[in-house]
């Protein structure tokens, strides 16, 4: 049985980070948040690392800076590429 992969977008990851501490303050185990948010512990813990204590829009801030810097990064090695073959 293949799952198929959820894509998540930063608020999404936020909101869901805050109902967890919310669960695993109210008792819970995280075996049963896990379940409940429907992520493996590995992803929990990825966001847990990349989203802490962030607010959504911070969160979604960070992943346009993101987004815009691979762009640039893009840009400059296209731009190093075509001086190099000028040379």
């Amino acid at each position: 049985m293949n799952k198929r992969r959820k894509r998540h977008n930063p608020e999404q990851i936020v909101r869901k980070l805050c109902d967890a501490d919310a669960m695993l303050n109210a008792g819970k185990d995280l075996a049963s948040v896990l379940q409940t948010l429907e992520v493996s512990e590995s992803t929990y813990l990825r966001w847990r690392n990349q989203y802490g204590g962030m607010k959504s829009e911070e969160a979604k801030r960070l992943k346009q800076l993101e987004d815009e810097n691979k762009r640039l990064k893009e840009l400059v090695a296209d731009l190093s590429l075509d001086n190099k073959m000028l040379k």
